[in-house]
């Protein structure tokens, strides 16, 4: 088997949200031989989100689950949040960015999280700041005790900004006592079970713990602004189709 761990973009690309992707009961036989991420070794965490809502959907349990057990846990969200609507003017994309920042707030509450450290770059232009964010986030990790796992969206997982921020991150724990995590998100939607693209051999899961699991899906809930459409005749961004696949897989990472 072979395995990459940037550059999906081509495949997301190819899979469009509406069309559905890989059904959940597919990814549910598949993953169930996969081994459990020991949350015990965890001395602080830093989530790393590229968009208000990824903190939520791909490690929000797990972060619930390690601040229940005293573990410090802090969510960095990467970009304003801006650009999930096309066609806003400059002071709709404001409203709207105004709106998510909002909503992550409720999200990290929901989830018995802290304050969340919001960055504000532009959203979809990720990839075109790496450097900026890679120095911030290495502020950010060099503040935590030795070993905190810094835990942020796959390099592969085929999102441009989601793949950027994982680059980032992955070079910010580089100068740092850190250990970093990947945890894809529309990896889920376009890969399959099997697929080469994907380092299965180095995922492992996270247990799964009702009352955050219950938590988790309270705090999507709160990101209306995702959920529904944003202004008559828009799109819906996350599709319940969606919520729903993340919802019943968990939470993996990519270690």
């Amino acid at each position: 088997m072979t395995s990459t761990t940037s550059g999906n973009g081509y495949r997301f690309a190819a899979e469009p949200i509406a069309g559905g992707g890989t059904p959940t009961a597919d990814w549910q036989e598949w993953i169930g031989g996969l081994p459990t991420l020991d949350l015990s070794t965890c001395p602080a965490l830093v989530v790393v989100a590229p968009h208000p809502d990824d903190e939520t959907l791909g490690f929000g349990a797990t972060a619930a689950q390690l601040h229940a057990r005293g573990v410090d846990v802090t969510v960095v969200a990467v970009s304003d949040g801006g650009g999930s609507v096309p066609g806003l003017s400059a002071v709709e994309r404001r409203w709207l960015e105004r709106e998510r920042r909002d909503e992550l707030r409720s999200a990290t509450a929901i989830l018995g999280l802290g304050e969340p450290v919001a960055l504000g770059l532009p959203d979809g232009e990720l990839a075109e700041h790496e450097d900026e964010l890679t120095a911030l986030l290495a502020d950010v990790v060099a503040g935590c005790p030795a070993g905190t796992w810094c835990a942020a969206t796959w390099r592969g997982d085929g999102h441009p900004d989601h793949e950027a921020v994982g680059r980032s991150a992955a070079a910010a724990v580089a100068t740092a006592d850190a250990t970093l995590l990947e945890f894809p998100v529309w990896m889920w939607h376009w890969a399959k079970p099997a697929d080469e693209a994907v380092p299965w051999h180095r995922m492992s899961v996270a247990p799964r713990d009702e009352a955050a699991a219950e938590r988790k899906q309270r705090a999507a809930a709160a990101y209306a602004s995702q959920i529904a459409p944003y202004r008559a005749g828009a799109d819906v961004v996350l599709p319940p189709f969606v919520l729903q696949r993340l919802f019943a897989v968990g939470e993996m990472v990519i270690r």
